[in-house]
């Protein structure tokens, strides 16, 4: 007689059995993100877009190799000042580096404020991309230090559900994988640190529900990248399958698939966090 488990059974066997988080690789993290954006925007509507965010990638990965010290504000200067001295883009580029790297400390830390509860009202939306790249270079080089038993022990202490078992940020889409030790597994990757933490498939990363889940595609896009709905909260998030495109890189593809925003605010849902590298209400 064949066994059958409910939704709870599963979700409690697979944690015990499936690796429940991945690290980030710091070797590759931002370097594989800026080539994928490389990539994306070849002939895309914001191209230019997609392009300047790899040189914003390239950045944060030269951050993070040559191990800058100091706090994430330090990380902000040097960051700003290798795009502002980038060549093939517009002026206003050059400009919005130089204003954010002007900011007063405590302008800064109100910004982080309002990007860390995903708010819109009274972001600086030129700033956010560079602020929270700074973020990203510092929490990823902090969770990449972590030893195996620190893994466990923050893991533990930081179980929100929703939320990075790492640093306690929001998703910024999730990825079922191919690589060999995680095939067809589904993790959700944060949007601040780059770890990623298992959640069994069809099922909410906003409310949990594991009813009225679907996926939607754009018409002639690629499927490779889907937005996962849920009926129940109304929310959807991005969900990218390694096996039809190995190359996918969840922050690159779900800032790359705007199409598919659209869409989905047409449809009556509204999106369960932002992109780190846009902020923009839909």
């Amino acid at each position: 007689m064949q066994r059958v488990l409910d939704p709870a059974q599963i979700e409690a066997f697979a944690q015990r059995t499936i690796p429940r988080i991945r690290l980030p690789d710091p070797t590759t993290v931002f370097s594989a993100r800026a080539a994928r954006l490389r990539q994306l925007g070849e002939g895309h509507a914001v191209g230019d877009y997609l392009r300047l965010m790899a040189t914003l990638a390239d950045a944060q990965q030269s951050a993070l190799d040559t191990r800058v010290d100091g706090d994430w504000k330090v990380v902000l200067g040097l960051l700003c000042q290798a795009i502002a001295a980038a060549r093939g883009f517009p002026d206003g580029v050059k400009a919005t580096c130089e204003r954010v790297r002007a900011l007063p400390a405590a302008a800064l830390e109100a910004q982080v404020d309002l990007l860390l509860s995903n708010a819109v009202e009274g972001v600086d939306a030129q700033a956010a991309p560079f602020i929270m790249a700074a973020l990203q270079v510092c929490q990823t080089r902090t969770v990449c230090a972590l030893s195996p038993e620190d893994v466990t022990e923050r893991a533990a202490a930081l179980h929100i559900p929703g939320c990075c078992p790492m640093c306690g940020a929001l998703p910024v889409a999730s990825v079922v994988r191919a690589e060999k030790a995680y095939q067809g597994y589904r993790y959700l990757h944060c949007s601040i640190c780059a770890s990623e933490w298992h959640l069994v498939r069809i099922k909410c990363s906003q409310c949990e529900s594991t009813a009225g889940i679907h996926y939607h595609s754009i018409e002639g896009g690629t499927s490779a990248v889907r937005a996962e709905s849920c009926d129940s909260c109304k929310t959807y998030r991005k969900i990218c399958y390694q096996e039809l495109d190995m190359a996918v890189e969840p922050v690159a593809d779900d800032l790359a698939s705007l199409a598919l925003d659209l869409l989905m605010t047409e449809a009556g849902f509204h999106r369960g966090s932002g992109n780190p590298l846009l902020w923009q209400a839909f």
